[in-house]
């Protein structure tokens, strides 16, 4: 089955970090047509510098950064230009947060929207989480928008994990932000309304494949992660995504970021 587009999600926990650890050489071998990333942290200024010279500078680029330096920020990369790009959701409170961002790109005949996104970590019973809340809030009526919009493709770290084949310690981390129910909800929203996880879908039936591990004690080598990175397809999309895949490291020196990629192909 020919492959029409690739596509690739990936957290690189910091774009110049991925950089040094040789991760942007190993998005380039992926030879994807668009690359989402999240935790860019860098201002645009400083995405382009490092994509100069590197073996990605051939992607046009949209971005959107975070106002506070050195935090979040998500891009949109991609081998034909986008059409229109939109930085957040209309909500005061987050669209200088760099969470959200939409790129309507021509593939084939077919104008697709991408969006990478990046929710917050959050943390239980407090303001953090709070914001989280109050951010899926927000993201919730854009993904209903998004849901009769045609050709759809959201992607990026949501930091929940759906269910408990999703997380390898799922018992001790039940009252633990990423896997609270009312934020668990919203992703059994999402699955009963037009959208399909394409990790799950394609995946198998878990435990995993797990797509975060902490970079500390020893989660990466005995697999103890969270499947919290996710790539959701609108109907007409998932008909016709046929592998994914989730890149992780041969071994922890080889880690490029605390995330793996997934990677899906559609015919």
């Amino acid at each position: 089955m020919a492959v029409k587009l690739r596509v690739v999600t990936a957290n690189v926990n910091g774009i110049r970090a991925a950089q040094r650890r040789g991760g942007l050489a190993w998005l380039a071998r992926q030879e994807a047509d668009v690359i989402c990333l999240q935790e860019v942290r860098a201002t645009t200024e400083q995405l382009h510098e490092v994509l100069q010279g590197s073996p990605l500078e051939h992607y046009t680029v949209a971005h959107a950064p975070a106002a506070q330096l050195g935090r979040a920020g998500v891009a949109i990369l991609s081998l034909n230009s986008a059409a229109t790009v939109t930085i957040g959701l209309g909500a005061k409170a987050f669209d200088d947060q760099g969470r959200w961002l939409e790129a309507q790109i021509k593939v084939g005949r077919t104008a697709v929207t991408f969006v990478s996104a990046y929710i917050h970590t959050g943390e239980a019973d407090t303001p953090k989480q709070d914001e989280k809340m109050a951010f899926l809030k927000v993201v919730d009526k854009r993904m209903s928008e998004l849901s009769t919009s045609g050709a759809v493709l959201v992607c990026g770290d949501l930091n929940i994990a759906h269910k408990e084949i999703d997380i390898k310690n799922w018992k001790g981390n039940r009252d633990k932000a990423g896997f609270l129910p009312e934020e668990r909800a919203y992703l059994d929203k999402w699955a009963t309304g037009g959208w399909s996880d394409l990790g799950r879908l394609l995946g198998g039936d878990g435990p995993g494949p797990y797509t975060w591990w902490s970079w500390r004690g020893r989660g990466f080598d005995t697999d103890g992660g969270w499947r919290i990175d996710y790539i959701l397809a609108s109907d007409q999309m998932a008909s016709k995504a046929h592998t994914a895949a989730v890149g992780k490291a041969e071994t922890y020196a080889e880690r490029w970021s605390d995330h793996a990629a997934l990677t899906v192909d559609f015919a």
